[in-house]
């Protein structure tokens, strides 16, 4: 015949290579926290903590690029004053970067 007969082998070492197999994928999982999980959750832990710091008179950019002045505090709006007389309000979530004082003018 051509075809042989297929006999079945005894499992060898049957632990050690199934957790041998699941080594990379632990290895690749460790290096994927502290490469992105990691990073991304202590500038999480700083942003909330820059929002929570926010007071009246903080000189702010927001997420679209809006320079100006907190003028009030709220829960979860801000009011922030762009120029004399003119004031819009804001999430608080929508502020990216507080600025040093004198820069917005």
């Amino acid at each position: 015949m051509l075809i042989s007969p297929a006999y079945a082998q005894a499992a060898s070492g049957g632990t050690e290579s199934t957790l041998l197999g699941l080594l990379p994928l632990v290895l690749m999982f460790v290096v994927l926290y502290f490469v992105m999980i990691r990073p991304q959750l202590k500038r999480q832990k700083e942003h909330r903590s820059m929002i929570e710091a926010l007071a009246k008179g903080d000189e702010i950019v927001s997420a679209g690029g809006i320079l100006g002045k907190v003028s009030k505090i709220g829960d979860t709006y801000i009011g922030v004053e762009l120029a004399d007389g003119l004031e819009v309000q804001m999430q608080r979530t929508a502020v990216v970067q507080v600025l040093p004082k004198g820069t917005v003018k």
